[in-house]
């Protein structure tokens, strides 16, 4: 991981873009500890994919302690196929 100051970015923005892309994650320190990340567009994405899929675990585990404790509720399937 890089850090740099926000100077130092604008002076070397293509070399950080770079850097970010080939998958090292660049710091940029701000006042009043407002710093951001520059990742690449792949790697955000795996970010947002793994956030997702721990909210939609989560969800699951919500749903398997509800059966578990009793608050779960039966259907009947019914197939109704029109050949």
């Amino acid at each position: 991981m890089i850090a740099t100051k926000p100077i130092d970015l604008r002076a070397n923005l293509k070399s950080y873009l770079d850097d970010a892309f080939n998958g090292e994650p660049v710091i940029v320190s701000r006042k009043n500890n407002r710093n951001v990340v520059i990742v690449s567009e792949r790697e955000y994405n795996d970010l947002i994919k793994a956030k997702r899929n721990a909210e939609y675990l989560k969800k699951l585990q919500r749903g398997i302690s509800a059966l578990n404790d009793g608050k779960g509720t039966e259907h009947e399937i019914i197939e109704d196929y029109d050949e």
